[in-house]
């Protein structure tokens, strides 16, 4: 069974980046009538960040060079690990059950929420693979910060998900849809980008719905 696994992390219950990944989701789904579809919304049902116990869950995988996930549990040998565990397992499962990961996502302070962060930590292990998985991240900024632009240099939005997934899950071709310029809905400083902002979210849905129904 298709199973698509949508994460929202926007602290705002009607946010940009809510609204976006909402639309490739409603596209999916109908799409997928079939699909499995998981939403968790990492605002709302925070995920814990990870403690010592994790920690050393995360040494014995890497003393042991273990790579098969299915065989993490057996390395579980304390209190703390048995803690650690009760959390990590099933977002683990979730997310290596799913053909596409969905991940709605606000820049906050040019980076990612705390709990996308903590949820990542979470669910990494060393020499952890999730390819052929596919990711999908629908972003909202304020400014705008697509190449080119004045501030394109302090995306560490983007770039930190984009390395990160290549880098820890070995997936090269995570697909981004970025609505920019949000800021100019409230900041009248930023009033005259209206148009511009407008015309990034209306792609953005374009986009997501387009994907959405492609995937």
């Amino acid at each position: 069974m298709t199973t698509l696994l949508h994460l929202d992390s926007s602290a705002r219950r009607n946010s940009l980046s809510r609204e976006v990944s909402a639309a490739f989701a409603d596209a999916w789904r109908a799409e997928h009538p079939n699909g499995r579809y998981i939403h968790r919304d990492l605002a709302a049902d925070p995920v814990p960040f990870i403690g010592e116990g994790w920690t050393e869950l995360c040494d014995r995988v890497l003393a042991a060079g273990r790579t098969d996930l299915d065989r993490l549990a057996a390395l579980v040998d304390s209190p703390a690990q048995v803690e650690a565990w009760a959390i990590v397992e099933p977002l683990l499962t979730e997310v290596r059950a799913a053909d596409v990961v969905l991940i709605g996502t606000p820049m906050y302070n040019y980076s990612i929420p705390a709990g996308l962060k903590a949820w990542l930590d979470q669910i990494t292990f060393p020499r952890m693979s999730l390819a052929p998985t596919r990711f999908v991240v629908a972003t909202a900024r304020g400014g705008a910060y697509s190449p080119g632009a004045p501030k394109a240099i302090y995306d560490y939005q983007e770039r930190y998900l984009r390395d990160f997934f290549a880098g820890h899950f070995a997936v090269e071709d995570t697909v981004f849809i970025n609505a920019e310029l949000g800021n100019s809905r409230q900041d009248p400083n930023l009033a005259h980008l209206r148009d511009q902002h407008d015309a990034s979210y209306a792609a953005a849905l374009d986009t997501a719905r387009a994907l959405g129904k492609e995937y």
